[in-house]
């Protein structure tokens, strides 16, 4: 939880919690949170390391699930070339707010997000260490609209 408290206050000012709240308390708020919080790692395929319970029930992974997931597979492969875009956006910019597209759940249900936000996560020594997201908007996609 630090990593992803202190990445997003580096990028934006802004922290997932109340600056008083810490440790434990952080991360038991950030699981049960309202938005989806999703991260994952820098290698050449990034893997998730994170998904809190709303990212979990939407992507409708475990968290067994989401730790042994590409997260290249929150898109179709149709979406993907889209999303590595935006990504190496992150990595040039450090972040990204209004990110808006269409994801896709591990049962194939399509949802539309909006307004999300995703950083570059940085370690404790400020070396890229992957990335995170968080939104609060979704809606289903409805398939005879695509």
């Amino acid at each position: 939880m630090a990593i992803l408290r202190k990445s997003l206050r580096y990028w934006t000012g802004q922290d997932l919690v109340d600056l008083g709240v810490d440790g434990r308390d952080a991360a038991e708020f950030l699981y049960h949170a309202p938005f989806v919080l999703l991260s994952h790692d820098s290698s050449a395929d990034p893997v998730f390391t994170y998904a809190n319970r709303a990212g979990q029930r939407l992507f409708e992974m475990t968290w067994a699930d989401f730790l042994k997931t590409p997260s290249r597979h929150s898109a179709e492969p149709v979406n993907r070339e889209e999303r590595e875009r935006i990504l190496r956006e992150v990595a040039s910019r450090g972040f990204i707010d209004q990110y808006q597209g269409v994801r896709i759940s591990k049962t194939g249900r399509r949802f539309f997000i909006s307004e999300a936000v995703v950083w570059n996560l940085l370690s404790m020594d400020e070396r890229l260490c992957g990335q995170a997201a968080m939104f609060d908007r979704w809606e289903s996609v409805d398939e005879e609209n695509t």
